[in-house]
């Protein structure tokens, strides 16, 4: 028998459901923690804390490790005074994990909450009209997530479309703008909201002579939360973009799983790094960099802008050898470190924010440093890297809104 039903195009269903232009970086916001840490001071500080002033020698060494890592100051939710009511956070391997959970668990949706406000303003739409919100954050497993979390403290629609990502790392910053791109061009009219937010609260522990390897991870992390929304097919009398996403790549270096290695026990996040980390992202960044450029026919580097994730300055120092690539380029990114330390999967949405506020400052013409292309990477476990190409935007339309 045949079908009583009118024939259905699906094909043509699916085609009205994708939005048609590239996904595109619309507004961004970003917070940190009230507490503020100076690097000159942190030494003394933390083995203050951690009870283990008696260490002499060790805190000489820690106080070198922080000198190198270019960091002028971070930010960070712990406090001596939770320090003082928990002392097994200060030991280096001792059972702290709910004390360590009873602080993240609700501080990372919050801190979330602070970046997406500023960024749903910037916007200067209602957030009812956000449709898909992703969270990502390295602490505070639990169930309901922080994206559960997040749209209770934003009060956004219970039929918003949830993504949460869970223990990542670095590299994850890249990740979500390749996540927000799929969602942004294959849901029309949809508009993506991206947090990412880290408190490194886990990771925190006291030193321990035979791994020095957690004392740099002391050395170098600090807490923040960005945010982001994405959407394809702007309103150019509403929206004001600031950089499309035209191409994202993920992929994973060879041998070097054993590089970055972290494991969440009853101790925390544990966190072991191998020295030669950075020498091993400069060996793969060319053939990741010509990837994302092939499409372009670009083999001048020094044309583009660049967001590179600074998970600490040697990284830096070798990618932009390695590159050949003048002392500016990387500016974005060493701002970031200075003034925050590694952000984790934050930091990158970070850079995009300082790069398009200078360009601005700058009176430059696009929100990429004048420059009409650039990549962001992002580096993590695995090792992961993740590749963005972007395209920026001019910063007439933003001027002219007063962005």
């Amino acid at each position: 028998m045949g079908s009583s039903y009118p024939a259905i195009d699906a094909e043509a269903i699916r085609e009205s459901q994708r939005g048609q232009g590239l996904a595109t970086i619309l507004a961004i916001g970003t917070a940190v923690p009230p507490y503020c840490f100076y690097q000159a001071d942190y030494p003394d500080y933390y083995f203050r804390v951690t009870k283990s002033e008696h260490m002499v020698d060790l805190r000489e060494k820690f106080k070198r490790v922080c000198e190198k890592t270019a960091i002028k100051k971070r930010y960070l939710v712990l406090t001596e005074d939770y320090l003082e009511k928990n002392p097994n956070m200060g030991e280096f391997m001792a059972p702290s994990f709910n004390a360590r959970q009873d602080l993240v668990v609700p501080e990372v949706p919050k801190l979330g909450k602070e970046a997406a406000i500023k960024a749903i303003d910037e916007w200067g739409h209602s957030k009812s009209k956000i449709t898909h919100p992703i969270f990502c954050t390295t602490a505070g497993v639990d169930m309901p997530g922080a994206d559960y979390q997040l749209t209770k403290l934003l009060g956004l629609s219970p039929s918003v479309k949830r993504y949460m990502m869970y223990q990542q790392g670095c590299a994850a910053g890249g990740m979500v703008l390749r996540l927000a791109k799929d969602l942004a061009e294959n849901n029309k009219d949809s508009r993506v909201l991206v947090i990412c937010s880290e408190i490194t609260t886990i990771i925190f522990r006291g030193p321990d002579e035979q791994h020095i390897d957690s004392l740099v991870g002391q050395a170098l992390f600090g807490d923040g939360a960005a945010a982001i929304i994405v959407g394809s097919d702007p309103d150019m009398t509403t929206e004001h973009p600031l950089f499309e996403i035209v191409s994202t790549y993920q992929t994973i270096l060879p041998d070097t799983e054993k590089a970055m290695k972290l494991h969440l026990r009853e101790e925390g996040l544990t966190f072991q790094l191998h020295r030669d980390v950075p020498l091993m992202v400069s060996k793969n960044i060319e053939d990741a960099a010509m990837k994302a450029l092939s499409p372009l026919g670009i083999s001048d580097y020094n044309s583009l802008f660049w967001m590179v994730h600074p998970g600490g300055r040697a990284i830096l120092d070798e990618v932009e050898l390695k590159l050949n690539l003048k002392k500016e380029k990387l500016r974005a990114s060493r701002h970031v470190l200075s003034e925050y330390g590694n952000l984790t999967s934050a930091c990158v949405l970070f850079i995009i924010d300082e790069m398009r506020k200078k360009s601005m400052e700058d009176g430059k013409k696009t929100t990429g440093e004048g420059l009409d292309w650039g990549v962001l990477f992002g580096f993590g476990p695995g090792m992961t890297v993740e590749t963005v190409l972007l395209h920026s935007l001019p910063t007439t339309t933003l001027v002219a809104n007063g962005i």
